[in-house]
C-alpha cells in the first residue's frame, strides 16, 4: 500500500491510467466493449467520432435548463395597458356551434313542456294550446313500454337506495365505484337474459360503443344491416374493422354478403375475425329482425353475432326478455345481446350479455366502461326491480300488445299513410304515403318500388307531420316527431324508408282499454284532418 501511494507520488500519471484499467476491468462486459470499440475505431473512425458526438449532444440536451427564465425577452411585443384593454374589447371569440336557422329555432320553441311527473298521464304546456294553465294528455311520445318509469315500486326502492347510497358512485367501477347492488344487477341481467354473464354500462348509448371496439379492430370484418341505429353506426367507425352493408332487414341480401365475404376471405391466413352486426327492433322504422335466420347464416358461414336489443327488451316477449324469447331462438347461439336499460327497464346505463370470458375481456377492454363513473346504485338497483316486476307482473306485457292491436287496427285502415313497423312492435313509425307508391303493401312491393321518389319533399312532409302533431295535442294526446340523428355515412349506408321523416307512436302498457281507443281515435282524427283518407 505505502509502495503503491509512493508509485501515484512519483508518477500521477501512470496511476490514473492504473486506475482507468482497474475500473473497466470491474465493467461486466468489458471485453465486449473494448472490442466493439476497437473494431469500430479500426474499420470506421468517423462512425465512432459521430456516435461519441450524439452522445455528447444526448447528455448536454438532457441536463441543459430549458426553461431559460428571463432570457429571450425581445422577442415578444411588449404591449401597454391601453392596448391589452382594446384588443380585450374588440375580441369577438367563435361560435361553438353553427346559429339555429328559422326552421330549427321555430321547432325548439314548439316543444311542449311536461309539467311534473313523467307517465302515461300527462300535464304539458305549448305556445299552441289554447289557454295558460297546463293541459291534460295521454302520453303517446315517450318510451316508457311497460310503465317502469311510474311504477310504485321503482319509486320506493329509488327512495331507500338513496338513503342507504347515497346519490353517486364518483369513481370509475375498476376504481371503487363498483358496489353490490352493481353485481346484483349484473347478475340479474345474466339469469333474466339466460346469459353465463354480464357487464353494465354507466351510459346506454356509449354501451355498444364500448362493446364492439373491445372486439373489432382493424381488419376484422363487419356485415352490418344498413338500417342500425346511430350507436351502432358510431360503434362501428370506432371498431376500425372492415364494414359490409346488407340490405335493410333483408336476409337475401345478408346471405349474398356473407358468401361473398367467404369468397374473398378463403384460404387467408390468419384467419379474421368475422361479425354480424343488427338490431332486434329497429330504431328507425320498428321493424323486428328475422333472428332465427340470422343464427342459421351465422353457423354456416362461421360469423358472431352483436344483437343490440335496446327496443325489444321490455317490449317483447311474453315476459319481456327481447327477440330471443319472442322468436324462440336459443340464448347461447347470440354471443352479444345488448341493450339499453333506460328504455327496457326505466332506469339507465347498458349492458352486455354474453360469456364470463367476454364479459372479462369488457372490463379492461370497454372503454365506455373503464374511462366513466359507475351508474348512481338507486339507478342500478332500479333495473333489478324493473326485472323482478316483468316476471312476476305478467299482465304488463299483455296489455302492452293489447294496446299495440287496439291502435295499430285504426291506423293500418287510413290510407293516406305508410307504417313501416312490425304489427307486434310497441315503436310505431307513422310515414305520409306517396302518391307514387304501390297500392298493394306487401313488403315485396314496397321494396321494388324504393327508387321511386316521393310527390313530397322532405321540409313538406315535415310540414304536414308538424300539424297532426299539434292537432293531437290540442285534443289531448301527446304524440313526437322522429327526431333521431340520421346516418354517419349515408353515402355508404343509404336507406330511403328509415330517412323519411315520420310521426313516431310510442305505446304503453299502462293506458286503459277506454284510454287507449281514445288516443287511438284522436290520431285518426289529427292524420285525416291534415292529410285526409287517401292521398290518391
Amino acid at each position: 500500500m505505502v509502495e503503491q501511494d509512493a508509485q501515484i507520488f512519483h508518477d500521477p500519471v501512470s496511476a490514473l491510467v492504473q486506475y482507468g484499467m482497474d475500473f473497466l476491468r470491474m465493467i461486466p462486459g468489458r471485453d465486449i466493449i473494448m472490442r466493439y470499440i476497437a473494431s469500430s475505431y479500426q474499420n470506421d473512425p468517423i462512425r465512432s467520432l459521430l456516435e461519441l458526438a450524439l452522445l455528447i449532444f444526448a447528455v448536454r440536451t438532457i441536463l441543459q435548463n430549458r426553461t431559460r427564465s428571463g432570457q429571450n425577452t425581445n422577442n415578444f411585443v411588449q404591449l401597454e395597458e391601453k392596448d391589452i384593454d382594446y384588443l380585450v374589447k374588440e375580441f369577438q371569440p367563435e361560435p361553438l356551434c353553427e346559429p339555429l336557422s328559422a326552421i330549427e329555432k321555430r321547432d325548439l320553441e314548439e316543444v311542449p313542456m311536461m309539467v311534473g311527473h313523467s307517465g302515461p298521464r300527462v300535464k304539458v304546456t305549448a305556445p299552441d294550446l289554447s289557454g295558460t294553465q297546463p293541459r291534460d294528455a295521454l302520453n303517446l311520445a315517450s318510451f316508457n313500454f311497460t310503465g317502469m318509469v311510474n311504477a310504485p315500486e321503482m319509486t320506493a326502492q329509488a327512495q331507500a337506495i338513496l338513503r342507504e347510497y347515497g346519490v353517486g358512485s364518483c369513481s370509475p367501477p375498476g376504481f371503487y365505484g363498483t358496489s353490490d347492488m352493481h353485481m346484483k344487477l349484473e347478475k340479474c341481467i345474466a339469469e333474466f337474459l339466460r346469459k353465463e354473464d354480464s357487464i353494465i354500462y354507466s351510459q346506454g348509448f356509449s354501451t355498444i360503443s364500448g362493446a364492439i371496439p373491445a372486439f373489432c379492430k382493424r381488419g376484422d370484418i363487419i356485415v352490418a344491416d344498413a338500417g342500425v341505429n346511430f350507436a351502432i353506426q358510431c360503434a362501428l367507425q370506432l371498431s376500425r374493422s372492415t364494414i359490409y352493408w346488407y340490405e335493410h332487414n333483408n336476409m337475401a341480401s345478408l346471405e349474398s354478403v356473407l358468401h361473398r365475404v367467404q369468397m374473398q376471405l378463403k384460404d387467408q391466413v390468419p384467419l379474421r375475425r368475422r361479425f354480424i352486426v343488427t338490431e332486434g327492433l329497429f330504431e328507425g322504422d320498428g321493424a323486428i329482425s328475422d333472428l332465427p335466420k340470422i343464427v342459421e347464416l351465422a353457423k354456416r358461414f362461421k360469423f358472431r353475432i352483436f344483437l343490440d336489443e335496446s327496443y325489444s327488451i321490455g317490449s317483447l316477449g311474453k315476459t319481456g326478455r327481447g327477440l330471443t324469447e319472442y322468436q324462440n331462438v336459443d340464448p347461447d347461439d347470440i354471443d352479444f345481446i345488448i341493450g339499453n336499460m333506460a328504455i327496457a327497464f326505466g332506469a339507465g346505463g347498458g349492458f352486455c350479455a354474453s360469456t364470463a370470458f367476454a364479459v372479462r375481456h369488457q372490463r379492461i377492454n370497454g372503454l365506455s366502461f373503464i374511462f366513466s363513473a359507475a351508474m348512481p346504485v338507486m339507478v342500478a338497483n332500479g333495473a333489478t326491480t324493473a326485472m323482478h316486476l316483468l316476471t312476476t307482473q305478467p299482465y304488463r306485457m299483455t296489455n302492452l300488445q293489447k294496446n299495440i292491436h287496439k291502435i295499430r287496427s285504426v291506423l293500418d285502415r287510413i290510407r293516406s299513410i305508410e307504417i313501416p313497423s312490425a304489427p307486434e312492435s310497441a315503436l310505431i313509425h307513422v310515414q305520409i304515403r306517396s302518391k307514387h307508391a304501390p297500392k298493394s303493401d306487401t313488403l315485396q312491393v314496397r321494396n321494388a318500388h324504393k327508387t321511386v321518389p316521393h310527390d313530397l319533399s322532405v321540409q313538406e312532409q315535415e310540414e304536414l307531420l308538424r300539424e297532426i302533431v299539434k292537432n293531437a295535442l290540442n285534443q289531448g294526446v301527446m304524440l313526437v316527431r322522429d327526431r333521431r340523428l340520421r346516418c354517419v355515412r349515408p353515402d355508404v349506408a343509404p336507406v330511403e324508408d328509415i330517412d323519411r321523416p315520420s310521426l313516431r307512436v310510442t305505446v304503453t302498457s299502462e293506458l286503459d282499454e277506454g284510454e287507449i281507443a281514445r288516443a287511438a281515435d284522436i290520431v285518426r282524427a289529427s292524420i285525416v284532418s291534415v292529410l285526409g283518407d287517401t292521398r290518391r
